[in-house]
């Protein structure tokens, strides 16, 4: 019963729609309807601007942390954190708030990751923003950063819960960012004003 009742508070945690609620609270507007139309981090710095971005960005990372947390806090050994955080991140690519619909399941799957292995958490950290630095995208960030944070589960680790979660939001990370690698690929995706890619952009216009 305990274990089914943390599967519902982290999918309920997942399915804040940080980035709607910030933008109707303290902008009146609904970052749904601009942008990307994406409830997501990367669409709340598109369209509200940086601060709002960085609290979305926290409190989507928060809502995975506190999620797979809840093992630590509770005293249950039984259980992976890994397994609980998962339902963090499922309930914010599919918030009950917003008709089942919802954000890419990034920064909620790096805050599952920082509740598990902080250490790691800051490797994959990394490999983002060197990835965002290098071609200015955040699709390709986030898609390089969970496919080489899965291969560290997987060939360095060696952790078999580890990689088959992060194997499994690998998945649905790049599902949801179809639409993106098609844009990668055809040289129209959305870049971030700094970076590599950015310049080399501007430079051969």
């Amino acid at each position: 019963m305990q274990i089914v009742l943390m599967i519902i508070i982290a999918y309920l945690l997942g399915s804040i729609p940080s980035g709607v609620w910030i933008g109707k609270t303290f902008f009146h507007q609904d970052i749904r309807l601009a942008g990307s139309g994406n409830m997501g981090t990367t669409n709340t710095f598109r369209v509200l601007g940086v601060k709002a971005g960085i609290i979305v960005l926290v409190m989507d990372i928060l809502k995975g942390t506190l999620a797979a947390s809840q093992p630590y806090l509770l005293g249950i050994n039984n259980v992976n954190p890994l397994v609980i955080g998962l339902f963090a991140s499922l309930g914010h690519t599919f918030s009950i708030f917003n008709h089942f619909h919802g954000g890419k399941a990034v920064a909620t799957s790096a805050g599952i990751l920082l509740a598990y292995n902080p250490v790691i958490f800051l490797i994959a950290s990394a490999i983002f923003t060197i990835s965002l630095l290098l071609s200015s995208m955040a699709s390709v960030a986030s898609i390089v950063g969970i496919t080489l944070t899965t291969l560290i589960a997987i060939f360095i680790l060696h952790d078999l819960i580890f990689s088959i979660i992060a194997g499994f939001l690998t998945i649905v990370v790049i599902w949801r960012h179809r639409d993106n690698i098609k844009r990668i690929f055809n040289g129209t995706e959305s870049m971030v004003s700094f970076g590599l890619g950015n310049y080399l952009r501007h430079k051969h216009k």
